[in-house]
This record gives C-alpha cells, sequence and structure tokens, in this order.
C-alpha cells in the first residue's frame, strides 16, 4: 500500500472514545431489540447450524449453503448459555463494533469529528440494524469484517487488510474476493497476498468437503422467471428501497467530489456489488443487497459538502504528533 511516511491527515483531538463505544453500543441495543434472536428463512438454518454444533440436533436437518458459513455460528455455539441469544449477542457486538469502524476510519482520514460520529450513526440508525441485524444472520459479522478491511486499505496498513479479508472469507465466502482484489491492485506483498489466498480457498473447501460434509446439492442460476418475480415482490423491493434509502443517495452525491483517498472504495465497491447481485437474480431480492455495502458507502457518503481545500490539499502532520491526538 501506498503510504506518505511520517505524515497522515489530520486526526481531531477531542474523540472521547469510551463515550462513543457506549452510545453507539446503546443505540444498537434499543433498535435491535425488539426482534432479538428472531430466526426466519436464512436466520433459522444458521440457528441450526450452531445447534447442530452443539449436538442438538442431526446433520440431516441443515439445510446447504447456509452451515457453509460456519465461523459465527459455531463461535456462537462455543458461548455458554442459550445458543439463541449468544448469537444475538454476537450480532450486537458486530454492529457496534461496524459503526466504531466507520467513526474510526472517518475520522483517522481527517474529516473531521461531526462526520466521524456522522459515519457510525449512518451504520446504526439505519433499516439493517432495525430489520436484519437483530436476526441469527451472518451478515454483521462480514460486514463488520469489511469495515476493518476499509480501514485498513484506506490507512494504509497491509496486514490488518489481510487478516481482515481472511475473517471475513471465513464468515461469508464471496469476501474471497477482497484478497483477489488486494492481490491483483498490488496493495499488498504479493507473496503475502497470495499465500492468504490459497489459505482462504483451503478453508472453503475444507468446510465444503470436510466439516459439513454430504449436504443436498443446490444451485443459483440466474433466470428469466426469477427476475420477472424479483419485479412483483413488492415486500423485497421495499425492503432494498428502505436499506438504500439515506445512505446510497449521499454516497453517489459525495462520490462525485470525493477525496482522492476514497478512490480505491470506488473499484471495491463494484466489485463487492457482483455477489449479491448474482444472488438477487437467481433467489431474490432484499435490503441486504446493500446493507452488505455499507462499509465502502459510509465514507462517501459523509464526504459530501467536504469543503474544496480540504479536498484537494488535506491537511498532514507528523506521525508522532498525530499519535498524541
Amino acid at each position: 500500500m501506498k503510504h506518505t511516511s511520517g505524515n497522515i491527515y489530520r486526526i481531531p483531538r477531542r474523540f472521547n472514545w469510551v463515550f462513543v463505544i457506549g452510545g453507539f453500543a446503546f443505540v444498537a441495543l434499543m433498535l435491535m431489540m425488539w426482534r432479538w434472536g428472531g430466526t426466519v428463512e436464512d436466520s433459522l438454518a444458521y440457528f441450526d447450524t450452531a445447534r447442530w454444533l452443539r449436538g442438538e440436533i442431526p446433520a440431516t436437518e441443515l439445510r446447504a449453503p447456509f452451515p457453509y458459513r460456519i465461523a459465527v455460528p459455531a463461535l456462537a455455539a462455543l458461548l455458554p448459555g442459550d445458543v439463541r441469544q449468544t448469537f444475538a449477542f454476537l450480532n450486537w457486538i458486530f454492529t457496534t463494533a461496524t459503526a466504531c469502524l466507520a467513526a474510526a476510519t472517518v475520522r483517522r482520514l481527517g474529516f473531521g469529528t461531526q462526520r466521524a460520529l456522522a459515519a457510525g450513526l449512518l451504520v446504526l440508525v439505519s433499516l439493517p440494524t432495525f430489520w436484519y441485524a437483530p436476526y441469527l444472520l451472518v451478515d454483521p459479522g462480514a460486514i463488520c469484517m469489511r469495515a476493518l478491511f476499509v480501514f485498513a486499505v484506506l490507512l494504509a496498513k497491509p496486514r490488518l487488510a489481510l487478516a481482515a479479508a481472511l475473517a471475513a472469507t471465513a464468515i461469508r465466502e464471496e469476501n474471497i474476493l477482497l484478497l483477489g482484489w488486494l492481490v491483483a491492485l498490488r496493495q499488498v506483498d504479493r507473496r503475502q497476498g497470495l499465500a492468504a489466498l490459497a489459505g482462504a480457498l483451503a478453508w472453503l473447501l475444507a468446510v465444503r468437503w470436510w466439516l459439513v460434509p454430504g449436504l443436498p446439492h443446490y444451485g443459483w442460476v440466474p433466470n428469466l422467471g426469477t427476475l420477472m418475480n424479483l419485479l412483483e415482490d413488492w415486500r423485497g423491493l421495499l425492503s432494498l428501497a428502505g436499506c438504500a434509502g439515506l445512505v446510497l443517495p449521499l454516497a453517489l452525491a459525495g462520490m462525485r467530489r470525493a477525496p482522492a483517498r476514497l478512490r480505491p472504495l470506488k473499484s471495491l465497491l463494484v466489485l463487492m456489488a457482483l455477489p449479491p447481485l448474482y444472488a438477487a437474480l437467481s433467489v431474490r431480492v432484499e435490503g441486504r443487497i446493500v446493507w452488505s455495502l455499507y462499509p465502502f458507502l459510509v465514507p462517501f457518503a459523509v464526504a459530501v459538502g467536504l469543503p474544496r481545500g480540504e479536498r484537494e490539499h488535506p491537511d498532514v502532520r507528523d506521525l508522532r504528533a498525530a499519535r498524541r491526538a
């Protein structure tokens, strides 16, 4: 990753992380509480995966491809207590951490305290936190790791980016594209990137053929019939509009004159939009298509209205002074 040696973008000094983390956690809890630990459709399949890992149900009750996304259900199964509660607790932690990472990214880019707080609130005060995050889904964990990946890429931390991409891939398989992006754009050492990519492939194959073998075959193939059904699924379309409602228009507006340091997010956004779009054309359309892209959209959204001087000549200062902020 390219980085100006000895300098970073201006970091606001006044930022009480104890208050910020506590506030974000409280907001997330209030929004998630009413559907806490719910299980319908996909979430029921992930819940059953955690129960299977605890030995509560046989493997014959599992439904592909959801058990292949085993990392978060395994963590929920390992924690003590009722698995429904532990799974929901993890999603609350992941959602809060995503908001904190969004705020930290914007803060470290020198956009100011207000925009940093706005980034975290855009993540939290949204339909996905209210509608999807409380359910026993693996999406909050995957989105959290994507947010960590964005933080690492924009702040030139290649090893952290590799670790975040590996963790994201362990949670949901399509995140292996993050590793491919790092290697293709030479954002990391080539040997390290290829080794991480090989490790991620090995993990996915091990889960599919060794850890969770013998599940019935499944296939997602786009077709005209599915597309016509999507256009008639008013609930899915409303969900999509609700999740896109504020973040997407702001991001598109901010993208037009975004600072150059946000440029890597454009190619990431296009790349990571492909898997959910393919799934939508193969299965159904819903708001999680946009929710999964929040880590790439939010920095653009809070860049709306940045002063011209800040866009063209970002304020930088000595790294040692910045660390004291």
